[in-house]
């Protein structure tokens, strides 16, 4: 797929490369968008992949002492989730990230990758927007501002050039004065790209809106701002006639299209639908929660680091640990890390279901998180820690997990197994005693054709009674 990868120490060696490669050189952070369209052939005029992802200090986030909230390119969805800071201050981008795909995926994808991937039904965008974004983009000749109601141009089209990075998300913090919501309308709760998704933010004085931010996503080319929604809000407060009045302007801004997902009259509707429940929960001020104690799949809070400048290329080695032994592999840096563990290392308990992060079959943790293997690069495994399926038992002894689902019938044809089980074993390392709901979130990566569902939540509930209550 690639020529090149290069895992950099410095954001400044990325900015190099860029500078010298342009449109050849592609930045790597979490890579699930990327891997996916490279799988299928896509962005040919890639040769060169730089990852950031261990570089220390590009998952920071923090307030400026102006008041701003700033993320850096290394900021999961997960660590979003997790911030205590941006659930206080960012309620709606907070809302967006936990509705973005799977524990696995939000814990590889970024938002900066979101951002710069420019699909107008991807999630965070939308709230930023809405929050007054701003990005800055740094090349060799420095560095240049750019708000995010500038940044698209098109469908998958951005201001940054080719020798630029992403370097900072930066937003105003939400005040007291102001309320914050993002609502995303899809086919199932998980694992789902939006019809249509809103975000709304609004300044009220007295009961009174003093400002109002309106914006929809996978309803045009870009993310789109409900203009005339937005002046007609202004001093008024929310009521019956306001809503219905504001919800019909929202519907009128929106110009989406028909797809395999939705016809163009259906989204049409659910767009009104969801502005009008938007507005409802501002003037109730009942907002969407996110769990206060959110399945993240990790137990990692940092990233591996690296102290300096590693070249990965054809005729070097993959030096990692899979199961606490280590591997050198002299192939396999131009591939998935699923296909490096099943071809290379020889280790097939990991299966490949999809190859696009639907299914889960392929779950590993890597550097204690839980990701879909088939979306990271090989050479991402390089002085990383890796378990696997054939990990999991310990000393020749079956874990609680793999008992349990064994008593509890929850194998079927066994496809899917393996997947499930990491999910359910790191879910047990992060919450010994979970809850029925925190069981849902950790498995809504993993999808069972065999539709057994209900063996493998009893199977993951009786696991966590064996780990609690271990026979004596």
């Amino acid at each position: 797929m690639w020529k090149r990868y290069i895992t950099v120490s410095k954001l400044e060696e990325a900015i190099e490369i860029k500078a010298a490669e342009g449109m050849s050189a592609r930045i790597v952070a979490g890579a699930t968008d990327l891997m996916l369209e490279l799988e299928k052939g896509g962005h040919k005029e890639v040769s060169t992949l730089v990852d950031i992802s261990r570089v220390n200090g590009l998952n920071s986030i923090h307030v400026d002492d102006d008041g701003w909230i700033h993320l850096g390119p290394m900021v999961t969805h997960n660590s979003v989730i997790a911030s205590s800071i941006l659930r206080k201050f960012a309620a709606p981008l907070v809302q967006a990230c936990w509705s973005v795909g799977s524990p696995q995926i939000r814990n590889r994808g970024t938002v900066a990758g979101n951002l710069i991937t420019a699909s107008p039904a991807n999630d965070t965008i939308t709230p930023l927007m809405a929050m007054g974004a701003y990005l800055v983009l740094t090349s060799t000749n420095g560095s240049r501002i750019v708000s995010l109601d500038e940044f698209y141009t098109g469908v998958r089209k951005t201001l940054l050039q080719p020798h630029e990075v992403l370097t900072d998300i930066y937003f105003p913090a939400i005040r007291e004065n102001q309320k914050g919501i993002f609502i995303k309308y899809a086919l199932r709760n998980a694992q789902a790209i939006s019809l249509v998704n809103i975000a709304m933010v609004m300044d009220f004085e007295n009961g009174f809106i003093q400002n109002a931010n309106i914006t929809l996503g996978a309803v045009a080319p870009t993310i789109i701002h409900a203009r005339e929604a937005e002046r007609l809000l202004i001093g008024k407060q929310i009521n019956d006639l306001v809503i219905r009045e504001a919800a019909d302007l929202v519907q009128m801004a929106a110009k989406p299209i028909t797809d395999v997902r939705s016809s163009a009259e259906y989204r049409k509707k659910i767009v009104r639908v969801v502005a009008k429940r938007g507005l409802e929960a501002l003037s109730l001020q009942e907002t969407p929660t996110i769990p206060e104690n959110p399945v993240l799949l990790s137990t990692s809070v940092d990233p591996v680091c690296l102290p300096e400048q590693i070249v990965h290329a054809q005729t070097e080695k993959i030096i990692t640990k899979i199961n606490g032994k280590s591997y050198e592999f002299s192939s396999g840096w131009d591939k998935s890390l699923l296909r490096l563990l099943r071809e290379d290392a020889g280790l097939i308990g990991t299966k490949e279901g999809c190859a696009e992060g639907e299914c889960g079959a392929c779950t590993v943790i890597l550097d204690g998180c839980a990701v879909m293997s088939c979306l990271v690069p090989a050479p991402r495994a390089y002085l990383a820690e890796i378990q696997t399926i054939e990990g999991v038992s310990t000393d020749g002894k079956l874990d609680p997990v793999q008992t349990a689902f064994m008593e509890e019938g929850a194998v079927q044809c066994g496809y899917c197994t393996p997947g499930f089980i990491m999910s359910a074993h790191k879910l047990l390392e992060e919450y010994p005693t979970p809850s029925q709901e925190q069981i849902l979130q950790s498995l809504t990566g993993n999808l069972c054709r065999c539709t057994g569902y209900y063996s493998i939540i009893s199977a993951v509930e009786k696991a966590a009674k064996a780990v609690r209550e271990p026979e004596v």
